[in-house]
């Protein structure tokens, strides 16, 4: 299998120099949507690496997208594409993604007149680190249209929903390696980690060149290779991650210890916790023990009142017996006397 050195597209520098080609922007765009893109063009005051306090950077891309439908008709959509080599909070990519549901784009209406309007936004995630519980290299999370009460799709859409949602894309390049199942992961096997050089900055790609767009791509991450501009900037990011990486030591020591600090106090604190759980037992068995007695005793109780009662009514059925026999005695000496 022929094999060629590419630039590793993983570097921010890489992938921003790959993608400023609008031709291969609009066929890797397309090949992720599964839809053509008719036209495209990108706003250059929007590409940006956002680089915070913590050397954690996103690399952003704002697409402006014409799409050809299915139906031979066509819509203007917002790509919004961002890209992040390490793990960071969530709400970066929130923010980013909330400043474009804020933009308004030139359209034309219903009666051919321009207006502003905003546009539909599809979200694409390049992903340099893996995610927890989704193992997949590629994902879209779409959305569909149903009827609450029911279930039943729903084959209308409507703009104030769709204006409101957004359908996401999301490729974890770390998972891009083995066997490739779809023409998407062959295409995205140019990110693929698994062609991975001694020299990081570089990848021995051996996937299918004689793909169209594959091709494209692999030459312009050729050229990047010889741009010197680009391979010192390479160097940059490198030493940006060396220091990510040390502060990530640091701030995991910090937490080590702050864990250990926080498992001797829970300790301590079960500790307490067990010997008032074993009192508390043993206050309540005590009190259960007393309980138990004063049944007992109450039983004891109620069975010597009812023997009491047993015999009070035996001396009154005696007593009744007597005056009974009385009576008749008294009887039987009138009829004597008689």
């Amino acid at each position: 299998m022929q094999s060629v050195i590419i630039a590793n597209p993983i570097y921010d520098v890489v992938f921003k120099y790959l993608l400023e080609d609008l031709e291969i922007a609009r066929e890797l765009l397309s090949t992720i949507l599964g839809e053509e893109i008719a036209h495209i063009e990108v706003k250059p005051q929007e590409t940006a690496v956002e680089t915070s306090a913590s050397s954690v950077s996103i690399l952003r891309f704002d697409f402006k997208a014409t799409i050809k439908t299915s139906t031979g008709d066509t819509k203007k959509v917002l790509i919004e594409l961002q890209k992040a080599k390490k793990f960071m909070d969530v709400m970066r990519f929130r923010r980013y993604l909330g400043d474009n549901y804020r933009k308004e784009d030139d359209v034309i209406n219903d009666k051919g007149e321009p207006e502003k309007r905003p546009l539909p936004i599809v979200a694409i995630y390049f992903l340099g680190f893996r995610l927890d519980r989704i193992p997949n290299a590629t994902v879209k999370v779409s959305r569909d249209y149903r009827d609450a009460a029911t279930g039943e799709p729903i084959k209308e859409t409507e703009d104030f929903m769709e204006l409101l949602t957004h359908d996401s894309y999301v490729i974890q390049i770390r998972g891009l390696v083995g066997k490739t199942k779809t023409k998407l992961e062959r295409i995205l096997q140019v990110f693929s980690p698994e062609f991975q050089m001694e020299d990081r900055h570089q990848l021995d790609f051996k996937g299918d060149l004689e793909d169209p767009l594959v091709k494209k791509m692999v030459d312009r991450l050729v050229r990047a290779i010889a741009n010197e501009d680009i391979r010192e900037k390479m160097d940059v990011e490198d030493e940006i991650d060396r220091i990510f990486g040390r502060e990530l030591g640091k701030l995991a020591q910090e937490k080590d210890k702050i864990i250990a600090k926080k498992d001797l106090e829970l300790a301590a604190k079960n500790k307490q916790l067990l010997s008032e759980r074993k009192k508390a037992e043993e206050e309540r068995k005590k009190a259960e023990e007393e309980r138990k007695k004063a049944e007992e005793e109450r039983k004891k109780a109620a069975e010597k009142d009812k023997a009491l009662m047993e015999e009070r009514q035996k001396a009154e059925e005696e007593r009744q017996k007597n005056i009974a026999l009385q009576e008749q005695l008294e009887a039987l000496k009138k009829q004597l006397n008689k």
